[in-house]
C-alpha cells in the first residue's frame, strides 16, 4: 500500500537538553522530508533552554510548542511534575498516531509516562543503554529501564544495547539496531560554514577538551578532576585544555575557585554545536563525564576519558576508543600522560574502530516507523527496517 493511499500518521518528537536535540534532529530532518507519509510535531520541554535553541538553530528545526519548565533551582521532583502535566495538554491538543522520546533524560521519561496516560504509543530512540548501576548515572540509568517499561518501539543504537533489552523482556520484533544518531548529526554538520566564534586550540600545542558537568561529579568529584588538571598543566608544558563551563551553579562554583585564571586552561561559556563538533575535532584527547561526547569522539577519531566509575556506553570501552578513570586524581594523570608521551598507546585509541554507526540512524529509524503504519518510503528503503550491523 503507498503512501498516496494511506493517511499520514502524525508523529510528536519530544525532547529537551541539548544532547536530546542534536541527537533527534536528524531524526525529526528524517521525517519531515517524508511529508507524503509523515506529519511531524515538534515538542520542546525546555529543560536546557539557551543551549537547546543554539541547537535548533544549527539544524533548522522549528519547534511547535515550547513548555518552558527551566526555572533556577529547579529538583527533578519539579521537573518531572512540570513536564508530565505540560505534555497532557499537547498530547489532548494533537492526538499522534506515535511520540518519540529519547535516551535518558527527566524529559524522555515523563513524556513516555504522560503518552502511556494518553494510550499514544512511544518510540525511544537510544534504547538499551545500561550501567546496571541503580545510582549511576544518576538518575538517568533509571530513566532508561523505565522509559523502556513504557515504550512499544526500541531503537537500540547497538547490538550489546539491543541484548540489554531483550534480557529485560522487551520481545524482539519491538527492537531495532540503528546505530547511533549522533553519528548522523555529526556528519550532517561536517560540511556546514566554521562559525565566527573564533573559539580554537593553539597550533603550536597539543589541546584537551575537557566537558564535565554530572550531577554525580558535583563536589569532591569535580575538585579532584581540577586538581589533576592542574598536575597535568604542570608537568606538561605543550599542553592547553578548553573547557566549556556548563552553566550549573554546582559546576561553576567549584571550576572558578579551582581553574580560573590559570595558564593555558580556558574556561569559556558554553558553546553551539558547531563550535563544540570543531573542538573536538582540533582535540588532541577528551576528557568527559559526558554520555555523547564518547559516542561521537571516535567518529574523528580522538582518544576518550571518561570521569566516570561505569558506563553504559560499554562498546566504546571494549573497542579501545575509550577508557574509564572514574574522578581519581593519580588516575586521570596518569591516563593522560600516557596518551601524551606514548604514541603507541594513543594511535591504539585513536584508529580504533568506531563501534556507533554508519550514518544512516535516522533512515533505519523512519522506515521502521512507517513498517509500523503499513507507510511506503520508497525503493530506497528497502532492508532499511533491518537491524545495524548487518552480521549482528
Amino acid at each position: 500500500m503507498s503512501a498516496k493511499t494511506t493517511p499520514r500518521r502524525k508523529i510528536m518528537t519530544v525532547f529537551g537538553t541539548r544532547p536530546e536535540a542534536i541527537k533527534m534532529a536528524p531524526v525529526v530532518q528524517e521525517l519531515e522530508r517524508h511529508s507524503n507519509a509523515f506529519d511531524v510535531v515538534v515538542a520542546l520541554t525546555g529543560q536546557h533552554r539557551e543551549m537547546l535553541t543554539q541547537v535548533l538553530e544549527i539544524f533548522g528545526i522549528e519547534g511547535h510548542y515550547n513548555l518552558e519548565v527551566m526555572t533556577e533551582g529547579q529538583d527533578l521532583y519539579q521537573v518531572t511534575a512540570r513536564v508530565l502535566e505540560g505534555m497532557k495538554d499537547v498530547l489532548v491538543k494533537e492526538a499522534p498516531d506515535m511520540v518519540l522520546v529519547h535516551g535518558d533524560t527527566t524529559t524522555s521519561t515523563a513524556t513516555a509516562l504522560a503518552a502511556f496516560y494518553q494510550q499514544i504509543p512511544v518510540g525511544h530512540v537510544e534504547a538499551g543503554l545500561r550501567s546496571f548501576q541503580r545510582y549511576s548515572p544518576f538518575p538517568e540509568e533509571m530513566n532508561r529501564v523505565l522509559t523502556s517499561q513504557l515504550a512499544s518501539l526500541h531503537f537500540a543504537p547497538t547490538s550489546a544495547s539491543k541484548q540489554n533489552l531483550l534480557r529485560q523482556g522487551i520481545a524482539e520484533e519491538a527492537v531495532v539496531t540503528t546505530g547511533n544518531t549522533v553519528i548522523d548529526a555529526i556528519i550532517g554538520i561536517a560540511g556546514k560554514e566554521k562559525s565566527s566564534s573564533g573559539i580554537s586550540f593553539d597550533p603550536g600545542r597539543r589541546g584537551i577538551l575537557l566537558t564535565m558537568h554530572r550531577r554525580e561529579n558535583f563536589g569532591q568529584g569535580m575538585e579532584e578532576v581540577c586538581h589533576a588538571l592542574l598536575d597535568i598543566l604542570a608537568a606538561v608544558p605543550d599542553v592547553e585544555i578548553i573547557y566549556p563551563v556548563h552553566p550549573n551553579p554546582n559546576v561553576r562554583a567549584v571550576v572558578n575557585k579551582l581553574l580560573s585564571g590559570v595558564e593555558r586552561m580556558r574556561l569559556i561559556d558554553p558553546v553551539d554545536y558547531v563550535d563544540f563538533a570543531q573542538l573536538m575535532s582540533q582535540a588532541y584527547m577528551i576528557v568527559t563525564d559526558s554520555g555523547g561526547v564518547q559516542e561521537e569522539a571516535p567518529s574523528l577519531g580522538k582518544p576518550v576519558l571518561v570521569l566516570r566509575e561505569c558506563t553504559e556506553r560499554p562498546e566504546a570501552v571494549t573497542a579501545g576508543t575509550a577508557r574509564l578513570t572514574g574522578t581519581n586524581r593519580q588516575v586521570i594523570v596518569e591516563n593522560v600522560l600516557q596518551l601524551l608521551n606514548e604514541p603507541e598507546q594513543y594511535r591504539r585509541m585513536a584508529q580504533a574502530v568506531n563501534p556507533y554507526g554508519d550514518g544512516f540512524a535516522a533512515r533505519r529509524i523512519a522506515a521502521r516507523i512507517a513498517l509500523e503504519f503499513g507507510l511506503d518510503l520508497g525503493d530506497s528503503y528497502v532492508g532499511m527496517d533491518e537491524f545495524w550491523p548487518k552480521s549482528s
